[in-house]
Order: structure tokens, then C-alpha cells, then sequence
């Protein structure tokens, strides 16, 4: 994750993350790929070989409930850690499906996919936290996500209704747009401002208090209404999928060049 920039070697070795800081690396090998026009083979490689890394060494099941989810791992140590950000993986996986990858991407889609519905309904706003634990131990709990007090935050990202819309789009399947509905619901009920705009929260646990933070990151507009805007339409020439990977690009383009979200 973290790269000497006069060395140019790699720090902080050992650790393994589709979260925080690592995620747009995946998302981006294989929407680089498909913008080019499939001509550059490295990145596809790059793509296939990381998702049979995620198989191989992050991908568990969580109990009571059997939730696919992706965790991590630090010197060895597998933790049932999970960021929202993670919520990209479902949408993208689809979209490899879609530009011919292994049938079985389009699977492990659809697992995802229900695994982050599940950590926006398993909280009593409806909201995900930002970062979730998965119980992989039977007798331990009887809820398939925990969460820890630090990480109770919401801050309005887009990556779960990204993969919503995606695999609506490349299924056809009407539950995605109402697990949307209901995403949007519960924004309009604990984050919406009386006085205009959303707020980030600092506790998805507590509806009757979900302490507002008085700040609506630009990517809530840029990216998650946008989403949701796309999924609710069964126009499929509204913006078509080409598209919007080239405005996926040039986002992450902005965001290198140290344009603020």
C-alpha cells in the first residue's frame, strides 16, 4: 500500500487490504483495461491473478449467516476485517463478467453483493459503518457483522450502490434496485439536513441519535446520487457502462493529481 517516493521501493510490507488505500488499485486494473480497448494485457493479468489471490487468502464465510466477505491479512494474520470501501469488488467483478472473465466472477458477484446489502441492513439506521468484523465463530454471536465503537461512522460513500447499479444493469434482477430504495430511504431519513444537503453520521447504530457531522463529502453528489439515480432508471442508454468507466477514469485521474474529493 505505501511506497517510498525517493526510493521508490515498497514500506509497511506484509500487509493485504481491498480497503482503505489499496482499493482503487483493484478497481482500476481492470476499468484501465476495458478503456483500452482489451489491449493491455498486464493489466488483465495483474486483475486475474488478484482475484485468485483474494480466493486463495481473503475470502471467508462468516457466521451465523454464511456472509461471503473479503478480509485481510497483516504478517500472516487473517483478520475479519472489512471496509465499506471493499463494496467496489461486487461491481467490478460483475463488470469482468460482463467483458468475458470466468462465469464464476459473476458468482462470487452476486455473494458480495448481498454480504454489503447485509452490512447496511444488519445496522438499525439501515447504514453501513465504515469498517465492519465479520463473527467466524458459531457460539460467539448471533450476528454475522459487529462493529467496533471507532468505526460507527457513515460518510455517505458511493461504493454500494456503484455494485448495485452495475449488477442491475448486467442481471436484470429487480432486487438490486429495491436494496437501492431502501439505501436511499434510510440517506433521506438519518442524514438528510432540514435546512438542505446530507450530512455524514457518527453512529449507524443509534437512529435516534445518529450524531450528524455537519459535512457532506462532494463525492455524496458526484457518486452516490448519481449511482442511485442510474439504478432507479430502466433506461440502459441513459449513460451506457462504457461511459461511465471513462468517468470512473478520469475521477481517479483527478484524485491522483490531488484534486480534492
Amino acid at each position: 500500500m505505501f511506497v517510498n517516493t525517493n526510493s521508490g521501493l515498497f514500506t509497511h510490507l506484509g500487509v493485504f487490504t481491498l480497503g482503505a488505500r489499496a482499493d482503487s488499485y483493484y478497481e482500476y486494473l481492470l476499468k484501465q483495461w476495458i478503456q483500452g480497448g482489451k489491449k493491455e494485457t498486464q493489466l488483465l493479468e495483474d486483475y486475474l491473478e488478484a482475484v485468485e489471490g483474494i480466493k486463495k487468502h481473503l475470502l471467508h464465510r462468516s457466521e451465523p449467516g454464511k456472509l461471503t466477505f473479503v478480509g485481510e491479512l497483516a504478517h500472516g494474520c487473517f483478520s475479519a476485517k472489512m471496509d465499506h470501501l471493499v463494496c467496489f469488488l461486487p461491481g467490478t467483478l460483475a463488470l469482468g463478467a460482463h467483458h468475458g472473465l470466468p462465469a464464476d466472477h459473476m458468482e462470487l458477484a452476486r455473494a458480495l453483493m448481498d454480504t454489503c446489502y447485509q452490512m447496511n441492513r444488519q445496522m438499525e439506521t439501515g447504514l453501513s459503518p465504515e469498517i465492519v468484523h465479520f463473527n467466524l465463530h458459531p457460539q460467539k454471536s448471533r450476528k454475522d457483522v459487529q462493529v467496533k465503537a471507532a468505526d460507527r461512522h457513515n460518510l455517505l460513500r458511493p461504493e454500494t450502490v456503484e455494485s448495485l447499479f452495475y449488477l442491475y444493469r448486467l442481471t436484470d434482477d429487480r432486487k438490486y434496485q429495491d436494496w437501492g430504495w431502501e439505501l436511499l430511504r434510510s440517506f433521506n431519513t438519518y442524514t438528510r439536513v432540514p435546512s438542505g444537503g446530507y450530512s455524514s453520521i457518527s453512529n449507524v447504530q443509534d437512529p435516534r441519535n445518529p450524531q450528524p457531522r455537519d459535512k457532506m463529502e462532494s463525492f455524496f453528489l458526484r457518486e452516490t446520487l448519481k449511482y442511485l439515480y442510474l439504478l432507479f432508471s430502466d433506461d440502459p442508454d441513459l449513460l451506457s457502462l462504457g461511459t461511465q468507466i471513462k468517468m470512473s477514469i478520469l475521477k481517479f485521474i483527478w484524485n491522483c493529481k490531488g484534486v480534492p474529493e
